[in-house]
This record gives C-alpha cells, sequence and structure tokens, in this order.
C-alpha cells in the first residue's frame, strides 16, 4: 500500500510540476506502481495476505464472543 500512495504523490508532484519531482524522469515517478504489484505477489505468494485475513477473522471472533460474556454477565445481575 505505500508503494501506491507514494506513487500516486510522485505522480501528482510530476503532472503539477511542483519541486525536484517536475525534473525527474518518468521512470522515477513510476517506478513505485510495479514495485506494489510486485510486493502484493510476494504477499500473496507465500501466504502473508491470508494470514492477516485470518488474524482479523478470529479477533472479530474473540471481540463477538466476549461482548456476548459481557452482556450475559449484565443479564444476570439484573435479573437477581
Amino acid at each position: 500500500m505505500g508503494f501506491l500512495i507514494l506513487g500516486l504523490i510522485l505522480l501528482v508532484l510530476k503532472w503539477a510540476a511542483i519541486g525536484p519531482v517536475a525534473a525527474w524522469s518518468w521512470w522515477w515517478v513510476l517506478a513505485p506502481f510495479p514495485l506494489a504489484a510486485l510486493w502484493w505477489w510476494i504477499a500473496d505468494a507465500t501466504g502473508y495476505t491470508g494470514r492477516k485475513a485470518l488474524e482479523r477473522e478470529e479477533a472479530r471472533k474473540q471481540a463477538r464472543k466476549q461482548e456476548g460474556r459481557e452482556r450475559l454477565k449484565g443479564f444476570r445481575s439484573n435479573r437477581f
């Protein structure tokens, strides 16, 4: 994601001719985009993306369980 944001910032700076980026070659300005694609390919190939998705899902499950326990605890104290 960082490469993509960097690429967009450099693209806008080059297009608007702002600062030293205006004098850079287009190759340097566009270089972060293939780097972003390479990073995404590596992340998918190594399973990094899938592991992160599973971690997020597990965290949501745990939060849901904890919220249910707290509701149940509140229900029991209000009942008696």
